[in-house]
């Protein structure tokens, strides 16, 4: 796709292919003659990454949109949180065995297109939710979601690397990665945010009209809300919040009726649309990794999901790797909560389905912040200091919504308790994922799978027990898992510091 790239000096590839050159000489070609692009391309790497940044954020508006109201729209036989178990499930096989595969059958950009369309199905499965249709295209979406985000972040790498040598500055890699991964990273965290306004909007547009029609009625009628709505007030004060339990049905909660199937239906075409824009958008206007002479087959670091596998299960018998798995399922574990049970339990019990949307954007907009602030403030304050004080607030937030009496629309804590965790979300995730590549900087691969593994892993047992336990049980099982996590995460802080001081002590003799 696009114009081929204007090269300033490049490599003798006739020599280089047909072998008939000297080790010799190519040595010296590889030496003297670095492959460098013209300034342009810059622009034109600075788009490539805008594009896919904004096809993500799109087609993850339609994603996260539907997901978060899977467990208040499809409560019937827990048919929301299943689906969501299967998906996580399958991404966990698929983080391992399917990525490369499938970059080296279709290069990057063909595979984060055909990765999209793989998605698409669970959207259309909304239409008509039953098990037969959202069990099979929740699994759609595991096993595509590895190949999408291994090829994304492939892409990303590989275009660095181009974009240093537009520049001529060898040791600006690692910087121009970071900077390219951060510019995509404004697009796809803002998906969040847009997936729930239209939600929101689509929904309560519905809500504000039934609402207004009710109020023309008992003014019509004469009749007094006053007794209905102190008996509503008593419910949710009874059963919603850390008190809700699975059972709870919209006949004894009227904020949990479902919406109207007419504007569930217009949500999912909002959906479909969004899903359908963003593939033509990474098919047609995404170059082709082609441009800087990568090949289909050599896309990815050559490793095979048996291989990965065989190097992710030996890095587990490493006191570091199992001291950390806690943290690591705490993250999943929490992510499971928020989108299942937070936005039932508390929103959907207390505030009305409808609204959900709103709560999560305040999420959103916090967890992005606190991402983008983290690095600065691992800077400023040091990353054992920032874990210390987010932990600290989360045990906070965690131990306040048990004891919280949840009072009919009471929307500013319901959004405060959305914003806080939020921001408890991206520290953790900012912290952990950093903490990885520094105490494995060898295992790098292995290390992110174990990442997504057991990340992926909390995450299903998040969605498979919400069916099964009240939120009072399972915010005590959180604060259980992030003291074992935190105290694990402490201990390798403390050996890392040791083993410094122990270096620093020896250079000093």
């Amino acid at each position: 796709m696009g114009p081929e790239p204007i090269r300033l000096s490049n490599l003798d590839n006739t020599n280089v292919e047909t072998g008939t050159s000297s080790n010799n000489e190519q040595t010296t070609s590889h030496s003297n003659a670095v492959e460098t692009y013209e300034p342009r391309e810059r622009m034109i790497i600075t788009k490539n990454v805008v594009i896919i940044g904004i096809a993500f954020m799109i087609h993850f508006t339609a994603f996260h949109g539907t997901s978060n109201l899977q467990s208040s729209v499809n409560a019937d036989k827990a048919l929301g949180t299943t689906t969501l178990a299967v998906i996580y499930g399958s991404l966990i096989l698929s983080n391992i065995f399917l990525p490369m595969t499938v970059i080296r059958w279709f290069g990057c950009r063909v595979t984060m297109a055909l990765a999209f369309v793989v998605y698409m199905p669970y959207i259309a499965a909304q239409f008509h939710p039953r098990f037969e249709t959202l069990i099979p295209a929740g699994l759609m979406v595991g096993f595509g979601g590895g190949p999408l985000w291994c090829s994304k972040c492939t892409y990303l790498s590989t275009v660095s690397e181009a974009l240093t040598k537009v520049r001529g500055r060898f040791s600006l890699k690692d910087v121009n990665t970071v900077k390219l991964f951060g510019l995509f990273f404004i697009f796809y965290q803002m998906a969040q945010v847009w997936g729930n306004l239209i939600s929101s909007s689509v929904l309560s547009f519905s809500s504000s009209d039934d609402s207004h029609t009710g109020v023309n009625i008992s003014s019509i009628a004469n009749i007094s809300l006053a007794p209905f709505e102190e008996a509503q007030q008593d419910r949710v004060t009874e059963l919603c919040g850390a008190r809700f339990c699975p059972g709870v049905s919209a006949e004894v909660i009227p904020n949990l009726s479902p919406p109207d199937p007419a504007k569930i239906q217009l949500l999912t075409s909002i959906f479909l649309v969004c899903m359908v824009v963003a593939v033509l958008l990474m098919f047609f206007a995404v170059d082709s990794l082609s441009r800087y002479g990568v090949k289909k087959g050599e896309a990815g670091d050559g490793m095979s999901g048996f291989k990965l596998l065989m190097v992710t299960i030996n890095l587990l018998r490493k006191r570091r790797q199992i001291l950390l798995l806690p943290i690591t399922m705490f993250i999943g574990l929490e992510e499971a909560f928020l989108a299942v049970d937070y936005t039932r339990s508390f929103v959907a019990c207390g505030w009305g389905i409808s609204n959900i949307g709103f709560a999560m954007i305040c999420f959103g907009v916090a967890n992005a912040i606190a991402a983008g602030v983290a690095g600065g403030l691992v800077e400023k304050i040091g990353r054992v200091s920032l874990a210390l004080i987010c932990a600290l607030i989360n045990l906070l937030l965690l131990g306040y919504m048990s004891l919280y009496t949840a009072r009919e629309n009471d929307y500013l804590m319901y959004c405060a308790f959305a914003a806080v965790w939020g921001i408890c979300d991206g520290i953790w995730l900012v912290v952990v994922n950093a903490f990885y590549g520094i105490l494995f900087p060898k295992d790098l691969i292995a290390a992110y799978s174990n990442f997504r593994l057991w990340e992926s892993t909390g995450s299903v047992i998040g969605y498979v027990i919400s069916s099964q336990l009240c939120t009072s049980t399972k915010l005590i099982i959180l604060q259980i898992v992030l003291l074992v996590g935190c105290t694990g995460y402490g201990l390798i802080e403390y050996r890392v510091w040791k083993k410094q001081k122990s270096l620093e002590i020896m250079l000093s003799d």
